[in-house]
């Protein structure tokens, strides 16, 4: 519906914030087909989290930062590695500059010694100068981008000794009043394993998702869970937070940790002191799904069954949940739309087509076709 509208008035200036953040794969394909058929002349600012999209409309990026914003005629990821160039720059302009501050600070020292000794009045002037200086200095070396993160996300993976830690019978996957949707085929998931589960609007992803969880209860007669299997899910409604009223009532019903030790680790996620005992609703996406990925924590599962879960995430908290799922060997089935975040955090690729579940190598040709439908 917007984009029939955008094409009726013929826009100059287009604003989109976060506009794949709730689009499957093949929908963020017909947005990128619009946007390369918008006359030269029509400008447009995205604000985005989705990598590959940015790659593949932007040709301009801007790097918001409190004291000094970046901006570089590049589409996204060449972007950042000019900014890493600069910043780069930047740190070995800072060292050396640090290294004079030292001597200054060294200098000053001694002055300040030799006039409380001699009782100069011009050496103490003199080592107030120095001094200030330093200050200066230090101060104006500083690189502004060095900004506490808005949290960091960590996960662990308490481990398990069994092989498989999910194996699946060749059953149908239906729709609730039972249309068949694929089947799956014999599928197993081991310890390590990263599956990403792909496949257009309607396909069945969330209806398998919804078979594994049954299956951890116990209650599904074709999929067999490992007893040593503890589950970690997170859907891209966050609806496991709606149970809880605040963060603080969050932490306390999954956690014994002391209270002073909650609240640092619930600041450490982006969620602030006042932002904690606040009603959830009243959190901000990113805050609601750093949040999630913080219970999840606690919950120290060994599996776990993510549905969109970088939807909310910002790119700083997107490479934090990939460093944390690939550094911990953590074994998770994930829905994402998100290729950047596919291509580095898969070990395995799942893929609904045909009415079958089968496995491919590369999610590259699969993004394309979809993208193209």
């Amino acid at each position: 519906m917007l984009l029939a509208r955008a094409a009726i008035v013929e826009p100059d200036l287009l604003l989109l914030d976060e506009p794949t953040n709730h689009l499957d794969i093949g929908r963020i394909g017909v947005l990128e087909r619009f946007l390369a058929a918008l006359p030269r002349d029509c400008a447009m600012i995205a604000a985005s989290h989705d990598r590959a999209f940015l790659d593949d409309v932007t040709n301009r990026t801007l790097f918001l930062r409190p004291k000094e914003s970046a901006d570089f005629s590049l589409p996204y990821s060449r972007a950042l590695q000019a900014l890493e160039d600069h910043d780069a720059a930047r740190k070995r302009q800072f060292e050396n500059d640090m290294r004079k501050v030292k001597v200054l600070r060294q200098q000053a020292a001694k002055l300040k010694n030799i006039g409380i000794n001699s009782g100069s009045d011009l050496l103490v002037v003199k080592t107030k100068q120095l001094s200030e200086r330093a200050d200066k200095l230090e101060e104006r070396a500083r690189p502004g981008h060095l900004e506490r993160s808005a949290g960091t996300i960590r996960l662990t993976n308490s481990g398990s000794h069994a092989k498989a830690l999910v194996a699946i019978k060749d059953t149908a996957i239906v729709t609730p009043d039972g249309r068949p949707l694929f089947r799956t085929g014999t599928k197993w998931i081991e310890n390590g394993d990263r599956v990403a589960l792909l496949g257009g609007n309607g396909t069945g992803k969330t209806r398998l998702i919804e078979r594994l969880r049954a299956a951890v209860a116990g209650s599904d007669p074709d999929i067999r869970v490992a007893a040593s299997l503890k589950l970690g899910y997170s859907n891209q409604a966050l609806s496991q937070l709606e149970m809880f009223k605040t963060p603080q009532d969050a932490f306390k019903s999954l956690s014994s940790l002391p209270d002073q030790q909650a609240r640092s680790l619930l600041a450490g996620a982006g969620v602030g002191i006042d932002a904690q005992t606040a009603p959830i609703s009243r959190l901000s996406g990113g805050q609601r799904a750093r949040l999630a990925m913080l219970l999840l924590r606690l919950l120290q599962p060994n599996f776990y069954l993510l549905d969109e879960p970088t939807n909310h995430l910002d790119i700083n908290g997107q490479d934090s949940l990939e460093s944390e799922l690939v550094e911990h060997g953590a074994a998770c089935l994930l829905v994402s739309h998100d290729r950047a975040f596919v291509q580095a955090v898969a070990t395995r690729i799942w893929v609904i087509t045909g009415q079958r579940l089968v496995e491919v190598d590369d999610p590259v040709p699969v993004f394309d076709k979809l993208m193209s439908s």
